[in-house]
């Protein structure tokens, strides 16, 4: 049974900041690319973040959205089926559901989202 699960959410103050972890289970977690998006009220989801999978020439190769570059820091281990978000100088406009994916063409995971907000 394929699982991601976020966690490390919460309520962080401006100008501060959080970790999250999504912890994976059910499939070959190395060889999929790992993403984070986030979601408000209304509007579309968001890919943040990502990460790819094993098979990379040069080691990981990571993206992020214009939004969070800078800010955000997007890690795996694969020893222990883990991805994180590092996020930090954090904004109230960062208020969102994150959701962890798990991608290998055709399948693709999601967890199951976590609230993040920032607010003092």
């Amino acid at each position: 049974q394929v699982q991601l699960v976020e966690s490390g959410v919460g309520v962080v103050q401006p100008g501060g900041s959080l970790r999250l972890s999504c912890a994976a289970s059910g499939f070959s977690f190395s060889r999929y690319a790992m993403r984070w998006f986030r979601q408000a009220p209304g509007k579309e989801r968001e890919l943040v973040a990502s990460i790819s999978g094993t098979g990379w020439r040069d080691g990981w190769s990571t993206n992020y959205s214009d939004s969070v570059k800078g800010r955000y820091t997007i890690s795996r281990d694969n020893a222990k089926n883990l991805v994180y978000l590092q996020a930090n100088s954090l904004p109230p406009e960062d208020t969102d559901v994150y959701y962890c994916n798990a991608r290998s063409e055709p399948n693709d995971y999601w967890g199951q989202g976590a609230q993040v907000t920032v607010s003092s």
